[in-house]
């Protein structure tokens, strides 16, 4: 009963590590490789001509992740022109849900017609290093020389509201307006709200 306890207080712990550590707006993004569906590896260096990417944690299963699918898609659409790239990436692991398989990904981009990478962090190295902990969150990076820099981080867009007058909740799309513009997103920070990241101790 001791050696339960103690292994399951080791894995609380390592979770709340994953939780802790991540990074903050104003931070240097490690460049990372990971396979998308269409089985080649996508790196933040591929981007050489971009303006930035927009890192998004999502799945297949999470119904919120789900419901803002069509939106990912539209604000790729219209800022990748723009020189702000979405990247989708997917941090479950799939021995725990196999329906976020890599063969399941690919079914998922192909029915919904992604116009972006979607990328497999299996081992979830990625989500850790970012810090992501719900699905869907976003990530804006800018590029500044050779660097990404997280300039904003949190909520995606509200779904209900990204064709309303009133423009506040668009957080993602104001945050990149905002560099589009030469300033600073304000907020630079928001709450993710969604699915958990279910971390799997290392």
């Amino acid at each position: 009963m001791k050696r339960i306890f103690t292994s399951f207080i080791f894995s609380l712990l390592t979770l709340s590590f994953a939780f802790a550590g991540g990074y903050k707006v104003g931070d240097k993004a490690a460049d990372f490789s990971l396979k998308s569906v269409d089985g080649k590896m996508v790196s933040l260096k591929d981007f050489t001509d971009a303006k930035g990417v927009v890192i998004i944690f999502t799945s297949n299963h999470c119904n919120t992740s789900k419901d803002y699918e069509d939106l990912f898609i539209k604000l790729d659409k219209k800022y990748k022109e723009l020189g702000y790239h979405i990247v989708a990436i997917n941090p479950t692991d799939p021995e725990v849900n196999p329906k976020e398989s890599h063969a399941h990904m690919v079914m998922r981009a192909e029915k919904k017609g992604f116009t972006f990478p979607y990328l497999s962090d299996d081992k979830q190295s990625v989500a850790r290093a970012f810090g992501a902990t719900k699905i869907p969150e976003a990530f804006l990076l800018e590029k500044v020389g050779d660097d990404f820099i997280v300039r904003y981080t949190g909520m995606v867009d509200v779904i209900s509201d990204f064709s309303a007058t009133d423009k506040s909740l668009r957080y993602l799309s104001n945050a990149i307006d905002a560099l589009l513009e030469g300033q600073k997103p304000d907020p630079a920070f928001t709450k993710p709200e969604g699915c958990r990241v279910n971390y799997t101790a290392e």
